[in-house]
C-alpha cells in the first residue's frame, strides 16, 4: 500500500505542474500565506461549506478518510486505524453519491462528477482492505489503484482539480484580506481591465480553477434566479476553458452575461472554495468600458451624464435637496464645522426616497443632532460608474468629493444610501478620504440606546426586513435595523433569505 500511495503521489504532482503550466500565463502574483493553508482550509472554508450540513458532513468524512487514511497506510503501520479511516471515507463517499439519486439536481454538474464518488468508494474500499495482510490484499491493491488513478486522472480537467488548485489559490489569495476579516472594497486600477486570461494573475486564474461546481453562487445569484443569462458557475467555468490567444468576452463569455451581474457578492458569499465572481466582473467590464466602449444601451446615459453633471440622472445637482422643503436641512459650507454629515445620496431626487430622508430628518431634528449636508457640493458618490467599469469616472468623482469634504470639519458621516455607505466607508480611503460612516439605521439605534429618542411600539404589527445586500454582505451591518423594527414592531419574521445571505 504504500509504494501505491507514492506512485499516486507522484502523478499528483505531475498534474499539479500541469495545472501550474496553465496558470502560467498570468501575471506575477506574490505567494502569502503557505503556513496558513491548514489554518484558512479548516476554518474558511468549511465555515462556508458549514452552512449546509448535509454537504458539510459529506465533505469532511470523504476528505478527512482520504488524507488521514492514505497519510496513516504510508507509514505502513496501524494498519487497524488506517482501514477504520478509509471506512469513514468511505461512508462519505456513499453520501456524495445521495446527493445524486435519484437524478442530479439542477445545480450540481452532472458528467465526469457522477462517476466521482465510484472511483472515491473503489480508493476507500481498497486501501481498507490493502492495509492489512492475507489473501485479500492483493484485490484490495487493484481496488485501490484503479479508483487512485482515476481521481489523478480527474486532477486536471476533471472534479479533483479543485482540490489542487484550492490549496494554491489558499496559499496565494487573490484577497488575502478576506482571512483577516471582511474584505469587499474594490482596490483602485491602474489599467484598463481584463480582456484575455493573461490579464489576470496567475493566483486568479488558479482560482477559477478551484470551483468545484457545487452550484451554491447558481442558486444565489438573483440575475440567474430572474432569468438572465448570467450563471456565475458557468461564466468561472467558462474564464476556465477560455482560449490564452482570445478575448474572453465575445469568445467564451457573452456580453448579455457579463452586464447581467447586479454585484450583490451573494455567489462569493455561498462559494467554498472562496473565489471572487465580482472582482472578475468588474475587471472585465472596465476593459468593455474604458478600451472598447461596448457598453449596454441602458448604461450609456448614466455614464454620460455622471461624467459631464455628476449625477447618473443629470439633474441639477442643488435640486438634490428639494426633497427637504418646509424641513430646516442646513447645508455645510467650506471651512464649516458640525457633528453629523449628511450624505444624501442619488435617491434625494426620488419622492419615495425622499419622504423616507424627511423622515429621518425629522427624527434627527427631534433627537437634537447637529447634522448638515452638503447641498449641491454633494456630488454622486461615483459606485455605478466603478462597478460598470468606468474607473477614470469613479476616481474623478471621489478625488472631488475627497476634496470636498477635506474642506469641512465634522464628526461623521451618516447616509441612507447603502452604495454610498460602502463606498464612502471602505474604497475612498484607498484614495485618501477616510471617515467614520454610518448607515441611518446604526445612527438611530444609537439615538434610542442613548435615549436621545423613545419609539412607541405599533400594536398588532407583523414587519418582515429586506437586508440591501450592500449594507448587509458588503458591510456585515444586519443587527441595528432588526434592533429598531424590534423597538416598534410587536412581532419581526425573516424572510427565507435574510441576513448575510438575504436577496439582492
Amino acid at each position: 500500500m504504500p509504494i501505491l500511495i507514492f506512485v499516486l503521489l507522484a502523478l499528483v504532482l505531475l498534474a499539479w505542474l500541469r495545472l501550474a503550466w496553465r496558470w502560467r500565463e498570468g501575471k506575477a502574483a506574490a505567494v502569502t500565506g503557505i503556513l496558513d493553508v491548514p489554518r484558512r482550509y479548516l476554518v474558511d472554508v468549511h465555515a462556508v461549506v458549514a452552512r449546509r450540513p448535509a454537504a458539510s458532513r459529506m465533505h469532511s468524512l470523504t476528505a478527512g478518510g482520504l488524507v488521514a487514511g492514505s497519510a496513516i497506510a504510508l507509514t505502513g503501520r496501524f494498519p487497524l486505524l488506517a482501514s477504520l479511516c478509509f471506512l469513514v471515507g468511505l461512508v462519505g463517499a456513499w453520501l456524495a453519491r445521495l446527493r445524486r439519486l435519484p437524478s442530479t439536481p439542477p445545480h450540481l454538474t452532472g458528467g465526469r462528477f457522477t462517476a466521482l464518488p465510484l472511483w472515491l468508494g473503489a480508493y476507500m474500499l481498497g486501501g481498507a482492505i490493502a492495509v492489512f495482510d492475507g489473501p485479500f490484499r492483493l484485490p484490495g491493491l487493484v481496488l485501490a489503484a484503479a479508483g487512485g488513478v482515476a481521481l489523478v486522472a480527474q486532477t486536471v480537467r476533471g472534479p479533483m482539480r479543485h482540490a489542487l488548485a484550492g490549496l494554491v489559490s489558499l496559499a496565494a489569495p487573490a484577497r488575502p484580506e478576506r482571512f483577516a476579516g471582511l474584505s469587499t472594497d474594490l482596490r483602485p486600477a491602474n489599467d484598463l481591465g481584463m480582456a484575455r486570461r493573461g490579464d489576470f494573475t496567475w493566483n486568479r486564474l488558479a482560482s477559477f480553477d478551484a470551483c468545484v461546481q457545487c452550484g451554491r453562487c447558481e442558486q444565489a445569484c438573483p440575475a440567474h434566479a430572474a432569468g438572465q443569462t448570467l450563471n456565475p458557475k458557468r461564466f468561472i467555468q467558462d474564464l476556465v476553458a477560455a482560449q490564452a490567444s482570445r478575448p474572453i468576452i465575445g469568445a467564451a463569455i457573452q456580453p448579455d452575461a457579463l452586464w447581467a451581474c447586479t454585484t450583490c457578492r451573494a455567489c462569493v458569499h455561498e462559494c467554498p472554495m472562496l473565489i471572487e465572481h465580482v472582482d472578475a466582473i468588474v475587471d472585465l467590464r472596465r476593459h468593455q468600458t474604458m478600451q472598447l466602449g461596448a457598453i449596454p444601451d441602458g448604461a450609456v446615459r448614466p455614464l454620460s451624464e455622471l461624467r459631464y453633471a455628476d449625477d447618473p440622472g443629470g439633474r441639477p445637482l442643488a435640486a438634490r435637496i428639494d426633497f427637504a422643503a418646509g424641513l430646516n436641512l442646513p447645508v455645510l459650507q467650506e471651512g464649516g464645522e458640525t457633528d453629523l454629515l449628511f450624505w444624501l445620496g442619488e435617491g434625494a431626487y426620488d419622492l419615495r426616497y425622499g419622504r423616507t430622508l424627511r423622515a429621518l430628518l425629522q427624527l434627527l431634528h427631534l433627537a437634537g443632532a447637529r447634522f448638515a449636508c452638503l447641498g449641491a457640493e454633494e456630488r454622486d458618490c461615483g459606485d455605478l460608474a466603478r462597478r460598470l467599469g468606468d474607473e477614470a469616472t469613479f476616481r474623478r468623482l471621489a478625488e472631488a468629493n475627497i476634496t470636498t469634504l477635506s474642506r469641512r470639519r465634522f464628526t461623521r458621516i451618516v447616509t441612507a444610501d447603502p452604495h454610498a455607505l460602502h463606498v464612502l466607508r471602505r474604497e475612498y480611503p484607498a484614495f485618501g478620504g477616510s471617515w467614520t460612516v454610518l448607515h441611518h439605521t446604526e445612527l438611530l439605534d444609537e439615538l434610542i440606546q442613548a435615549g436621545q429618542l423613545h419609539p412607541r411600539p405599533m400594536h398588532e404589527r407583523m414587519l418582515a426586513y429586506h437586508d440591501p445586500c450592500y449594507l448587509a454582505r458588503y458591510n456585515g451591518q444586519v443587527d441595528a435595523p432588526r434592533r429598531l423594527l424590534d423597538a416598534i414592531a410587536t412581532s419581526r419574521v425573516e424572510m427565507p433569505r435574510h441576513g448575510l445571505g438575504a436577496m439582492c
